[in-house]
């Protein structure tokens, strides 16, 4: 009996990931409705199912895009900077302190 060698296979399949900008794009191409959803994901290759659900994102979310929320993000960007920047200091300042008490040069 001759065995066949698994050599150069693998079992696991790679997952393929798709960044934002390309979700979207794919989410953009099935609002359009020119095409049915079964040939936009084959295009793109991926289930019906995700385009679908990339569709629904993409409606549950577009009021962001214009929303009083990217200027919460940027004052949020900037009070947690501020706060880092805060706890930086402080642990310069205990880090001296213990090297002061340690005798330690800087």
């Amino acid at each position: 009996m001759q065995r066949l060698s698994t050599e150069g296979f693998s079992m696991t399949k790679q997952r393929r990931t798709f960044t934002a900008e390309m979700k979207a794009k794919i989410a953009l191409e099935a609002l359009k409705g020119d095409r049915p959803l079964s040939e936009i994901a084959s295009e793109f290759g991926v289930h019906p199912n995700q385009v679908t659900t990339w569709k629904g994102q993409l409606l549950m979310n577009a009021g962001e895009a214009f929303g009083a929320r990217r200027g919460q993000t940027e004052k949020d960007w900037e009070e947690e900077k501020q706060r880092l920047f805060a706890k930086i200091g402080q642990l310069e300042y205990e880090n001296s302190w213990v090297k002061k008490k340690l005798g330690l040069k800087d």
